[in-house]
């Protein structure tokens, strides 16, 4: 049981609370300890030229690109591929245009999963998010952006962001709360190097989804665009030569059902059996423990910087090599919401992932990576998405995924995309290196005066 004792000054310094989710929170902890720190403190309202969020409104999604602007949910911000496939009405975007996002903001989740900190680039512009996502305009008045951020990322940023939360069920917290938090005011020197961090990580992932999109694009200019229809037929023939002689509408009619028919009438291809291993573990029993191997869950893998926060044994943990992930894997859930791929950067290298995350691989990197990027463009995804089976959880298996036909294309053509797909994975990599030791740094000259 923790206990604690507060006066009068810490009550009114805490908005007249006294529930000891405040006064015993890892946050009070923190703000003590800027305290002992030889810098001057600000606030986050001082060194931001606006920090706001907007009124709730209903959604009128659409189908078609061309009537609608890409839409993101406070999940969706801290992903490595902002393509959601979701689009808000234009019309009602124009209405909205205060909710549009644009580069070198910092957004903060303030409802539900509390404290996921993201800073916005070239990507983000041209997209519209949830009014439920706090915005914070850097003025880099005391603190230039990019340190603000990495500050916001550590942990003395985020006990700090949760230590005001409030609500019963759904936890919140509102700008007033974000204003508020302790900044420290470092020197110039080490704010720039803690920027110059930030800023080309940034970079980096501006060049990642750069090269990811003109490697789909040279895949998807070969193939028309095609449409399922709301009917379609089949014969018994087709039924008894597929995989678990499947009957259900899905399989027989789909977007999937057509690129497949074309790839194998106008390409040479061979099955994805052929081209690469498509694997998963079995079940295994999760010893969770402080420190050991981070445990990624289907999630996880598509986060702009694969993190989690379950550890399991590294003793107790059976079959490891089967469950580490290594550098260049193609990874994906089979179980949830199925089509995405992800492919393993230097950020989920010797993590451990869960037995629900399909494992795709080749011995030649250049062919795996030509998968990923086929797999990613929307022919891949029909293809994928024909094989789901199951009702209100849907799954897929590896030896379903097998049958996918892959297209043989010219060898040139294969290396320019296999090696523009590297390029997406080796950016992500770095991104997140440099995200990941910035916010160490700050977090090491914090602790370095609390000794």
């Amino acid at each position: 049981m923790k206990t604690g004792v507060i006066n009068s000054k810490t009550f009114f310094n805490a908005e007249l609370r006294i529930d000891p989710d405040v006064h015993l929170s890892e946050g009070s902890v923190i703000r003590n300890e800027l305290s002992h720190l030889p810098y001057q403190l600000s606030t986050v309202g001082e060194n931001a030229a606006d920090v706001f969020y907007g009124n709730i409104f209903s959604r009128i999604f659409v189908q078609n690109p061309e009537y609608g602007m890409p839409y993101l949910a406070a999940s969706d911000t801290v992903l490595a591929n902002l393509d959601t496939g979701r689009y808000l009405s234009k019309k009602q975007a124009a209405q909205l245009s205060y909710l549009i996002l644009k580069k070198d903001w910092i957004l903060v989740t303030c409802s539900g999963t509390l404290g996921n900190v993201t800073y916005t680039n070239k990507n983000f512009e041209n997209h519209i998010a949830t009014h439920d996502l706090i915005r914070i305009i850097p003025n880099s008045n005391k603190v230039n952006k990019g340190t603000l951020y990495a500050f916001l990322a550590s942990k003395f940023g985020y006990y700090q962001i949760t230590q005001s939360q409030f609500g019963g069920v759904v936890k919140h917290i509102n700008t007033d709360q974000t204003k508020g938090i302790i900044v420290p005011v470092f020197p110039e020197d080490f704010q720039c190097e803690v920027d110059d961090m930030i800023q080309e990580s940034a970079r980096l992932r501006e060049e990642a989804t750069d090269a990811l999109n003109q490697a789909i694009r040279l895949i998807e200019e070969l193939f028309p665009l095609l449409e399922a229809s709301r009917y379609g037929r089949t014969n018994l023939k087709e039924i008894l030569q597929s995989s678990g002689k499947r009957f259900e509408a899905n399989f027989s009619n789909s977007k999937g059902k057509l690129y497949d028919r074309y790839i194998k009438e106008h390409f040479d291809w061979k099955p994805l059996s052929e081209m690469a291993n498509v694997s998963r573990p079995g079940l295994f029993k999760r010893c969770y423990v402080e420190n050991g191997l981070m445990f990624l869950g289907g999630a996880d893998i598509f986060l702009a910087t694969p993190q989690s926060k379950k550890f399991v044994s590294r003793t107790k943990t059976a079959d490891i090599p089967t469950l580490i992930i290594k550098e260049g894997m193609i990874l994906m859930p089979r179980s949830g919401t199925i089509g995405d791929v992800a492919i393993a950067t230097s950020q989920h290298a010797q993590k451990l992932a869960s037995e629900d995350v399909i494992r795709i691989n080749s011995d030649n990197i250049l062919r795996t990576a030509f998968l990923y990027a086929f797999l990613s463009s929307s022919i891949g995804k029909g293809l994928i998405q024909r094989y789901i089976f199951g009702s209100v959880i849907q799954h897929v298996e590896p030896h379903l995924l097998n049958e996918i036909p892959i297209p043989i294309l010219d060898s040139a053509l294969i290396d320019k995309i296999g090696n523009l797909a590297i390029t997406n994975k080796n950016c992500l990599g770095k991104a997140g290196e440099l995200e990941l030791a910035a916010i160490a740094k700050v977090e090491q000259e914090i602790e370095k005066w609390n000794k």
